[in-house]
């Protein structure tokens, strides 16, 4: 059962207004400070449903503005926000007044009828539309754990309750806001994508609650009999503040950490459970929507003031017509009859000043024209035509997605292209962010990398010539042959993009496919780099003179500055990141970042502080001390001596941890996701990279080309596979994560040659430059 509040922004039935607000004022009146949540398993359903129809919202999404019986006040009350409408059933009203008509009554109200009908049908159509939209996301399917049938059986979205317990898989839309109680990874964490909700594209970390985490065994939902107490809904999206109370009495926080937001996407974790919290609208993510709302464009706020500067002037022209008919009558006087004045039914005249009012009302009826009525309806027929044309215009059609503009808000299409000012916060923001690696430079040597330019224009060429052949007029249904074949190029698509398709969502679809993009790196203009002949060889002369001297236990000082700072510079491409590693036969391995999970650490000199001299080794404390002082992300080797037998411990220490991990994950799902998480190249075990970052992703797929190759990520290891001298374990010992402070990423790892400690840095090049030696700053 679940008990607790239910503040939000509209109930999901379809209710009318009234009854709507009397049970929001019943939840307000019911709720508590807090909201108290236990799991639906552990009583009848039919008490579960009581509770839930008498406290909580369900997880029904309803969006539509009108119901079959307050669609016709409503719209018209809306309509009647445009003051040309109002003027104009004024004046057929008027008409219907005997003694200041001017023509058939009946005529009069055809053309106010037509404008209104026309507005309303549109309206209607938009309001369908939304209709639609909200049953295709309510039937969309979610794993729910059934109490009956004790496993997790397929059930909509509008099914889920809070107290209900929600399985996930990769790629998967969250349905409702629920706590994170399990998770396939081995550290308890699981990756989501906001783009949904912030526009963000890279992932965010999420941690299983602490005591879950120790579970033993996999988590079952019949055995989940603790009572969470959280705060009331609310639509901050960064705060989440509650304690779960467990059977032995003992309480764990929850944080933000430790809540799914609803519509947001799992990534990079195989599998994920937990229980709702907030379902429907009094989830996050719709308490930050306001609902439909009747929008007016700016073409229609400056019509309505020009509507009344039009009645000002007309109002002007009838007062003046008005006194000068009360003029006229008046110079008659009693005796003398106007020629041109018909008398009342009585036989009487009337007199001037109700003669000059009779006639004020007349000619408001006969100026009428000076507010072109026609106008009105003929821009309600251009916007639905423009719509047409938005919808069949061929420059606005995704091929891979197979999806066209929609057109969601019919009233505002004028306002498109009417841009003022451009907020941007960051590259990426407004442009397609694709990182390409160009070249380098190592110790002050520039590698210009003059195949991959090359490379790079021949990618280019065709885009512009498919551009320029393409056919320049016609609709989208006269495309559709040079669509069919334009589509052979694209050869992989998510399994994200294919289920969303199966479900008619359209739009997730899209989403999924950009984030595919960003994480995956799946074309080959971004991920085939041509290494630079003269680098390659450096590379692989270092990486044999390193062989030599591992196997004679030869002191690396005999390895000269320029391979020393190559060999560093490709160590730093790869493990300076947080780059997820995927594998068809091989279980996903994931990283947790310490510096989210322990207390922050900002600075390299909080990091040296915190450590014991315990930690670093002898005959190398000076040197790297000196290094972690600077921040320099390249470390020279001193007089220490490779040890194979050092080197062969830390690769059968990485192979265990391998092992255990591939234990812990393998259920059958893993190989499939790695399939489909991102496009694989030609090689049936190559190791797909999925990066929080396309800057990250961009330089481990460089690294590769040089035979430098990411192959395991795990909590506190990373593993490098280098040409001749096989797979190499840096121990990861701390991380300190990019912010906007720093602007730099570094990782602190014991070196498995020299079991010092190093330090490499990435970052920003204002930041990096004032970094190093003989700098200016």
């Amino acid at each position: 059962m679940s008990q607790g509040t239910a503040g939000g922004e509209g109930a999901p039935q379809v209710l009318p207004e009234g009854k709507e607000k009397q049970r929001k004022r019943r939840r307000r009146k019911k709720e508590s400070k807090t909201r108290v949540v236990r799991s639906n398993l552990l009583l009848p359903e039919a008490e579960v449903e009581k509770s839930q129809k008498a406290v909580l919202a369900s997880n029904r999404l309803k969006t539509t503005k009108y119901t079959a019986l307050s669609f016709l006040p409503k719209n018209l009350f809306e309509q009647f926000h445009r003051l040309a409408n109002v003027y104009f059933v004024f004046i057929a009203l008027l008409n219907f007044v005997p003694a200041v008509n001017a023509f058939q009554p009946e005529l009069a109200l055809a053309p106010v009828l037509f404008i209104l009908a026309v507005t309303a049908i549109k309206d209607l159509w938009e309001d369908y539309s939304r209709y639609l939209s909200d049953k295709e996301i309510n039937h969309m399917e979610c794993l729910v754990y059934s109490r009956s049938e004790k496993k997790y059986v397929s059930r909509y979205w509008k099914e889920v309750k809070v107290g209900d317990f929600v399985q996930l898989r990769c790629n998967e839309i969250i349905p409702a806001d629920i706590l994170l109680l399990s998770s396939s990874d081995p550290d308890g964490l699981c990756h989501i994508e906001t783009a949904n909700l912030d526009g963000e594209t890279n992932l965010k970390q999420r941690q299983v609650v602490r005591r879950f985490l120790e579970l033993d065994s996999e988590f079952d939902p019949l055995k989940f009999t603790s009572v969470i107490e959280c705060e009331k809904p609310n639509n901050d999206l960064s705060r989440f503040r509650g304690y779960i109370v467990h059977k032995s009495g003992k309480k764990d926080g929850l944080f933000k950490e430790n809540l799914l937001l609803r519509g947001c996407t799992i990534r990079n974790t195989e599998e994920v459970a937990g229980i709702v919290i907030y379902a429907g609208h009094e989830t996050k993510a719709l308490l930050n929507n306001n609902g439909p709302r009747y929008k007016r464009s700016k073409l229609e706020r400056q019509m309505n003031a020009d509507v009344l500067w039009c009645v000002l002037i007309l109002l002007i022209m009838c007062l003046f017509s008005a006194i000068g008919h009360g003029l006229w009558v008046w110079q008659y006087g009693e005796k003398k009859k106007p020629i041109f004045d018909v008398p009342g039914p009585d036989g009487k005249y009337l007199s001037p000043g109700l003669a000059a009012v009779y006639l004020f009302l007349t000619v408001i009826i006969v100026f009428q024209v000076m507010i072109p009525i026609s106008l009105y309806v003929s821009i309600e027929i251009v916007k639905i035509c423009q719509v047409y044309f938005i919808h069949q215009d061929k420059d606005l059609y995704d091929e891979e997605t197979d999806s066209q503009l929609q057109c969601r808000a019919l009233n505002i299409t004028e306002d498109l292209g009417q841009v003022q000012f451009i907020f941007s916060d960051k590259t990426g923001t407004l442009t397609e962010n694709k990182m390409v690696f160009r070249r380098c430079t190592v110790s002050g040597i520039e590698y210009s990398h003059d195949d991959n330019a090359k490379r790079l224009a021949m990618y280019q060429e065709p885009d512009s010539e498919e551009d320029e052949a393409g056919p320049k007029g016609g609709t989208l249904s006269q495309r559709d042959s040079i669509c069919s074949h334009q589509s052979i190029k694209v050869i992989h698509r998510s399994q994200s993009t294919k289920t969303h398709r199966r479900t008619g969502s359209r739009a997730e679809a899209k989403r999924a496919s950009i984030l595919s993009k960003h994480t995956a790196f799946s074309s080959p203009m971004e991920k085939d780099i041509t290494p630079d002949p003269r680098l390659l060889e450096k590379v692989n002369e270092c990486a044999k003179r390193l062989e030599v001297m591992r196997n004679h236990e030869q002191p690396l000082s005999h390895l000269s500055p320029e391979l020393c700072d190559i060999f560093d510079f490709f160590i730093a491409l790869t493990i300076c990141n947080t780059v997820v590693v995927t594998a068809p036969n091989q279980p996903r391995q994931k990283v947790r970042d310490r510096f989210e999970l322990k207390s922050p650490v900002k600075t390299i000199e909080d990091f040296i502080r915190r450590f014991t001299p315990s930690r670093l080794t002898s005959g190398s404390n000076s040197s790297s001390s000196s290094s972690l002082a600077t921040s320099r992300s390249v470390h020279r080797f001193g007089l220490s001596v490779l040890s194979p037998t050092s080197t062969d411990s830390t690769l059968l220490k990485l192979e265990e941890k391998l092992a255990y991990s591939a234990q812990m994950n393998n259920n059958g799902y893993s190989s499939q996701q790695g399939r489909t998480a991102v496009g694989s190249g030609p090689g049936e075990g190559e190791l797909r990279y999925e990066a929080e970052s396309p800057d990250e992703a961009a330089l481990v797929y460089a690294a590769r080309a040089y035979n430098c190759s990411l192959v395991g990520r795990l909590s506190d290891q990373v593993s490098v596979e280098l040409p001749h001298l096989g797979t190499l374990s840096f121990e990861v010992l701390h991380t300190l994560g990019f912010d906007s402070v720093r602007k730099r990423m570094s990782v602190v790892v014991r070196h498995p040659l020299t079991d010092e400690i190093n330090v490499y840095t990435k970052g920003a090049d204002s930041v990096i430059m004032d970094l190093l030696p003989g700098s200016s700053g």
